[in-house]
């Protein structure tokens, strides 16, 4: 009989060879549509209950934040779920306090926000790149467990997940991306001098989790090698975190249309349509 060990080792082994494992199209479709339906009564429920939902994404350069985000938010209301994606900050916003400009996007009653990298942008790239300075960097790390249990104590509901993905994987997309003209844009500089600085990165990020991992605002890690496994593991994680019901309503029946007689539309020869390539 194996002992807990050697049943603790296999277990990591099967999660290991089923991350790699590539995930057949169909089935990622399929699944997908699932969680994109339950995603669709969640936006109700946050929307009924007036809930305030913050939904944080971080993690390496490459690791399939953004593709995660535009599945959540494809059959939803932008209305209700948003997504925020900071630049770089102006030079009136490197003066204010530098929960700020975050603040500012923080959601109202029967929203949900999604945040494509957030003010862990201190911890990280700030940090690694030397765009703050170490008495910045240490503020930061020791005042964001209380600006976010501030928020918490105000109703906000805060989820943060870190996409993990290996060297040689990150590896393979950035050289996908070199190649592909439709994706070279997402090479940006900062992307380029990440790939150099893979250690540092690291370090950061361990040291980031040592301070903010914390049991009121916990990190939620995604393993990312397989994009299609790591965008159903997070919506289905996301889910998981409400008690949410099914507020879908009866289908709507459409009632005949009303046509007006006598209307005559204007001669097709007045209007400019554009040609027809395909």
């Amino acid at each position: 009989m194996k002992n807990k060990s050697d049943k603790e080792d296999a277990k990591l082994q099967d999660l290991e060879s089923s991350s790699k494992t590539k995930m057949k199209s169909k089935e990622y479709e399929e699944e997908l549509l699932k969680l994109q339906i339950e995603l669709v009564k969640l936006q109700a429920w946050i929307k009924q209950e007036g809930l305030r939902v913050v939904v944080i994404f971080e993690g390496r350069d490459a690791a399939g934040k953004g593709g995660t985000i535009k599945r959540i938010t494809e059959k939803l209301n932008p209305r209700i779920c948003r997504v925020v994606a900071l630049g770089v900050p102006t030079e009136k916003e490197k003066t204010q306090w530098y929960f700020q400009r975050y603040a500012a996007h923080l959601p109202a009653a029967g929203e949900m926000v999604l945040f494509d990298r957030s003010w862990y942008n201190r911890a990280g790239v700030e940090r690694v790149m030397n765009f703050c300075t170490d008495e910045e960097y240490w503020e930061f790390l020791r005042s964001c467990p209380y600006f976010e249990r501030m928020l918490i104590r105000s109703g906000i509901v805060i989820i943060k997940y870190w996409f993990s993905v290996s060297l040689e994987e990150q590896e393979k997309r950035f050289q996908e991306r070199s190649q592909d003209p439709t994706k070279q844009w997402k090479l940006s500089p900062m992307d380029l001098e990440s790939r150099a600085r893979w250690v540092e990165y690291s370090k950061a990020k361990d040291e980031m989790f040592a301070y903010t991992d914390t049991k009121i605002s916990p990190w939620y890690v995604v393993e990312a090698n397989c994009k299609k496994r790591a965008r159903l593991n997070c919506i289905h994680h996301l889910l998981s975190k409400f008690e949410y019901k099914d507020l879908t309503p009866e289908p709507i029946v459409l009632s005949d249309r009303n046509l007006h007689k006598g209307y005559v539309r204007p001669p097709y020869d007045e209007q400019t349509f554009i040609p027809e390539v395909y």
